[in-house]
């Protein structure tokens, strides 16, 4: 019963996204909507990936040198580890589990709003793609602006850890600043820009999945806010798997 109704759902995503991806009727105005969405999924999640990544960087720092504290590894592995931590996995797989919380909560409550409110009907009645006129900015805006996010994540997170060297004694700076430079491999960056590019598009296309998909008032919008959200998460958790073996086998 569980794989008849997955594969049912998978059936109506697949269709969904069908409908999202066909040429828009009026460029200019897909134009327009989509800087509009750059600034509200986008530029507002600055302020948190910075706050997260900064904590988050300081954390990773601290407990690498907490917990490698032996004579046989190397000073400067604080820094490695913490950035190789930060390139691989936290600045995509993490930092997108977060921001489907975020960003995705917003979409899905939005559709679904409009979805009980019945202004994806009029659209519908006004012979308008509805699916393509609200999903489509979205997640071109999103997963074209995901690079910069990732970027300052990992920068951010980085600078947590520098921070901690110079406001505590735990670690010493030039230590920290070496391990950063040491061994340091480029295909790390792009690996975690590359996941953060379908982390993205999962995102917004599962969570505009369900908030289309609402039927009923707004009880309903807040359970399809919320299963948005988890399955989001889920299918991150599962593409992190796929692409890391994929791409650092």
């Amino acid at each position: 019963m569980i794989i008849t109704d997955s594969l049912a759902t998978f059936g109506r995503y697949c269709l969904f996204m069908k409908r999202v991806f066909t040429l828009p009727d009026r460029w200019g105005v897909t134009a327009r909507r989509t800087v509009a969405e750059i600034s509200k999924l986008g530029l507002d999640s600055i302020p948190l990936v910075i706050v997260i990544s900064l904590f988050i960087g300081a954390v990773c720092a601290i407990q690498m040198q907490l917990n490698i504290m032996s004579p046989l590894i190397p000073a400067y592995t604080v820094g490695l580890a913490t950035r190789e931590i930060v390139l691989l996995e936290f600045s995509n797989s993490i930092l997108c589990l977060i921001l489907a919380g975020k960003v995705g909560s917003n979409i899905a409550s939005e559709i679904g709003t409009m979805r009980v409110t019945e202004q994806i009907d009029a659209l519908e009645i006004m012979g308008v793609n509805s699916a393509n006129f609200l999903v489509l900015p979205k997640i071109v805006g999103f997963v074209a602006f995901m690079p910069v996010l990732g970027i300052l994540s990992m920068t951010t997170a980085l600078v947590g850890g520098y921070l901690v060297a110079v406001f505590t004694d735990i670690f010493t700076i030039s230590r920290y600043v070496y391990g950063l430079q040491a061994l340091f491999q480029e295909w790390y960056v792009w690996y975690g820009l590359i996941k953060s590019l379908v982390f993205a598009f999962i995102i917004v296309s599962t969570t505009a999945f369900f908030g289309y998909h609402v039927k009923g008032g707004a009880l309903e919008v807040g359970k399809a806010s919320t299963n948005g959200v988890v399955a989001s998460s889920i299918l991150i958790l599962f593409f992190d798997v796929i692409l890391t073996k994929l791409m650092l086998q």
